[in-house]
């Protein structure tokens, strides 16, 4: 799958996988606080932070298996540094990375606009829902809560992790040292874009 790859996408995106990984440890504890506030829809308020890294590699490489390969390498990292949840957390890597994967595979991992990672974000939402449903016991909860959960961790994973995501990186592409990436080469032809129009017009 990373045939193709260059050696500094892969330093790029696993580089990405640790920071996240400290940063879904850390939000962890977050989410155990609001379960204590408002039980398990507090944890689907931040659901959505979960998949960032994913959507982030995504959207800055740009190719077949960024989201995927993220996704798992922070959750096994995440194991390595403390989260008590033990080997089934590394199968919640992977299925919350199935999720975005599937949606940039619909279309050929060809389109990165604000739609497609907000669907993206909302593609790990359904995938995680669904592994949550069967292996933390959604199914015995009343449907309509479990319709909420699934509703709010939608939204949380439209807006934490592909909205928040795509401007964590255009941020970070506006330093200019993602110059080198899809991101990047992107970027940098836009606003050659803009500066020719300009020209043009004066």
């Amino acid at each position: 799958m990373t045939k193709s790859w260059k050696l500094k996408e892969i330093v790029v995106m696993s580089a990405l996988a640790v920071v996240f990984a400290v940063v879904y440890l850390l939000f962890t504890q977050l989410g155990n606080v609001l379960f204590g506030m408002f039980g398990l829809l507090g944890y689907e308020f931040i659901f959505g932070i979960w998949f960032i890294v994913s959507i982030i590699t995504a959207y800055i490489i740009r190719k077949p298996g960024a989201a995927l390969i993220s996704e798992t390498i922070a959750a096994a990292v995440e194991l390595l540094i403390g989260n008590a949840s033990g080997p089934r957390l590394l199968l919640t890597g992977v299925v919350q990375g199935i999720g975005p994967e599937l949606v940039f595979a619909a279309t050929g991992w060809k389109r990165y606009s604000l739609p497609i990672l907000m669907l993206s974000g909302m593609g790990a939402s359904v995938t995680s829902f669904i592994m949550g449903y069967f292996l933390s016991g959604y199914n015995a909860l009343d449907p309509s809560y479990v319709s909420t959960m699934l509703a709010v961790r939608l939204v949380s994973g439209a807006l934490l992790a592909g909205l928040l995501g795509k401007w964590l990186s255009d941020q970070l592409a506006n330093t200019g040292v993602l110059n080198g990436f899809a991101l990047g080469k992107e970027r940098k032809k836009r606003v050659g874009t803009k500066n020719d129009r300009k020209s043009t017009a004066s």
